[in-house]
């Protein structure tokens, strides 16, 4: 079900199937292939600095997955399995792409070859790392206990209303410069939401609005929340009322990236001496 409705979303926000592949990792064995031999060049100190795995394991980290930990060498597999050079993320995967980086260069150091390139992120300008709608010092997540601190694309346009309508901020009005802002973070948070949906700067929303009860302020942004996504959602269902047709996009999606991915990770082998059927 989740797979089907990521896929629906990607197809419902413009990506098309026919020019980009969208797959399942699952579907492409040389994902899993590739992240244990990763696993044997990368270092733990690379990966005990990891701030994500620190975050979601929180305090008794002693009872997290091996998969949790080491998940960030599952993500440098994803991507150099397909000679990547830049990698569009958020702010927070940055870390994660550093690391993939020093793989890839460890890999061409230790097997004089310039085999996997080095990758260079892709980071937004705006809302870069978007923040839980009821606490701006944290990320927003599905994973989330409430719904309430995030929205999805698939919100009909009477929850995303709510959902902005009781997103947190303080008693004082809207921020009337950037420094201020900045300092207030559940304010800025929904500042930065505001100026990546309508494509506007931070400073343009903030003459617009500076001052102005977050009561109006909080209207206009659901106005234009809805006004994007609405479109978005209305094509999710339709496609997810067509199971099959995502299925095969799904199924011929991990054939065309397994005949990219199978011959470099043939290649991995070679490098490192490994057999290969």
């Amino acid at each position: 079900k989740n797979i089907r409705e990521t896929v629906a979303t990607f197809i419902a926000s413009g990506i098309d199937p026919k020019k980009s592949i969208i797959f399942n990792q699952s579907g492409v064995a040389a994902h899993a292939e590739g992240a244990w031999i990763l696993s044997c060049i990368a270092r733990m100190g690379w990966l005990n600095r990891m701030t994500q795995f620190k975050e979601k394991a929180g305090k008794d980290k002693e009872k997290a997955s091996v998969g949790l930990y080491s998940y960030p060498v599952l993500m440098a597999a994803d991507i150099l399995l397909y000679d990547s050079t830049h990698v569009p993320v958020g702010d927070d995967q940055k870390q994660h792409l550093e690391l993939c980086r020093d793989i890839a260069q460890k890999f061409n150091n230790d097997f004089k070859k310039d085999f996997f390139p080095i990758i260079e992120p892709v980071i937004m300008q705006q809302a870069s790392r978007v923040m839980s709608l009821r606490d701006g010092s944290k990320k927003m997540s599905k994973s989330d206990s409430s719904d309430y601190s995030r929205i999805m694309l698939s919100d009909d346009p009477k929850t995303i209303e709510a959902k902005v309508k009781k997103a947190k901020t303080d008693s004082l009005p809207v921020p009337d410069n950037l420094k201020d802002a900045k300092s207030r973070l559940e304010a800025y948070n929904l500042i930065t939401i505001y100026a990546a949906i309508t494509n506007t700067e931070e400073e343009k929303i903030i003459q617009e609005f500076g001052n102005k009860e977050f009561s109006y302020f909080k209207q206009k942004l659901s106005d234009s929340l809805i006004a994007v996504l609405q479109p978005i959602s209305t094509e999710m269902n339709k496609l997810l009322d067509d199971k099959e047709y995502l299925d095969e996009i799904i199924k011929s999606g991990s054939q065309r990236a397994s005949a990219i991915a199978k011959p470099v990770i043939n290649e991995v082998y070679d490098c490192i001496g490994l057999l290969r059927s």
